[in-house]
């Protein structure tokens, strides 16, 4: 029962993802090519949440699901390993068409390609965990 407001957060976002249009490959094509502004105001809104929703969890000392205070660490500033990280990132995004939250919402419509993309991700994570400890950080 506990974990039951975790299944409806997924199932809104499932919903708001796809009513507005963020799960689509067109949309995302669009905004690669600079034709329409729609997913940059998609992603503009969820900036603005993402800092309200840290600034909630600061400012009232919010706990996470076991119950743990939850506290954000800063890190080491390096502008050449954020421009890397964000080029892969956005060569993977432009190359599948989907960013990683929208590619659950796309198996659930059961456009089952996508599982390629999630396959592909998965294993990159799997990559990443085995060579992490040789890469600089």
């Amino acid at each position: 029962m506990k974990g039951l407001k975790f299944i409806f957060t997924g199932l809104l976002f499932g919903i708001v993802m796809s009513k507005s249009e963020a799960i689509s490959w067109y949309r995302i094509q669009e905004m690669f090519r600079f034709q329409s502004f729609h997913m940059y105001g998609i992603i503009g809104t969820a900036v603005v949440l993402g800092t309200l929703a840290v600034w909630l969890i600061k400012q009232y000392h919010l706990r996470d699901f076991q119950g743990n205070p939850i506290t954000f660490t800063p890190k080491e500033k390096s502008v050449p390993r954020y421009l890397l990280g964000g080029i892969i990132f956005g060569l993977g995004w432009a190359l599948v068409g989907a960013c990683p939250g929208p590619l659950f919402v796309n198996v659930g419509f059961a456009y089952w390609p996508i599982l390629v993309a999630i396959l592909g991700g998965l294993l990159g994570t799997y990559a990443y965990g085995v060579v992490r400890d040789r890469l600089p950080h």
